[in-house]
C-alpha cells in the first residue's frame, strides 16, 4: 500500500479555524488521533450551519457518518492554531464524501488529511432522503473532481 502525500492548501475550497485546547493533547504531547475527527465534524457542520443548509436542532435532515479515515503526516499540539480545509469529492442523492486537510497556521502542507461520508437521513425515520435544495447548492460549490 502506498502512503499518501499531504495535500497543499490549494487542494481545498474553504477553511475553518480550530484552536487546539489543552485537553486535545495526549500523554505523548501531541493532539490525539481521535481528536482530528472532531475537527472534521466541527469544520463541515459549522460551514453548513453558516450557509443556512443545516439546522441541527429542528431541521428535517441530519447527517450520519458511515465511513471515515485519516492519515497523519506531522504532529500538532496545544496551543497550535489550526485550519481545516475541506472539499466535496462525491455528491450523491443522499450522500456526500468530504475530504479534509488539517493545517497548522501558515503551513502549506497538511499535517493530517482524511475523509468522511455522510448519508443524510430524515430526522424521524432515519431513512436516507434526498438532499434539500439548499444543502445541494452549498455542497455543489465545494465539489472538486480530480
Amino acid at each position: 500500500m502506498t502512503r499518501p502525500t499531504p495535500h497543499p492548501r490549494a487542494a481545498y475550497c474553504t477553511f475553518h479555524p480550530i484552536q487546539t485546547r489543552w485537553a486535545d493533547n495526549d500523554v505523548y504531547g501531541h493532539v490525539n488521533n481521535v481528536t482530528y475527527y472532531s475537527y472534521f465534524d466541527t469544520a463541515v457542520n459549522a460551514h453548513l450551519i453558516a450557509q443556512g443548509a443545516l439546522n441541527v436542532e429542528k431541521g428535517d435532515v441530519i447527517g450520519l457518518v458511515v465511513e471515515t479515515g485519516c492519515h497523519f503526516f506531522a504532529p500538532a499540539a496545544y496551543p497550535d492554531a489550526l485550519e481545516v480545509g475541506f472539499r466535496v469529492s462525491k455528491l450523491g442523492r443522499s450522500s456526500v464524501r468530504y475530504e479534509l486537510g488539517v493545517f497548522r497556521q501558515d503551513e502549506e502542507k497538511a499535517c493530517a488529511q482524511g475523509h468522511f461520508i455522510h448519508v443524510y437521513v430524515d430526522r424521524e425515520t432515519r431513512r436516507p432522503t434526498d438532499l434539500p435544495a439548499r444543502f445541494r447548492e452549498v455542497l455543489e460549490a465545494l465539489l472538486v473532481t480530480d
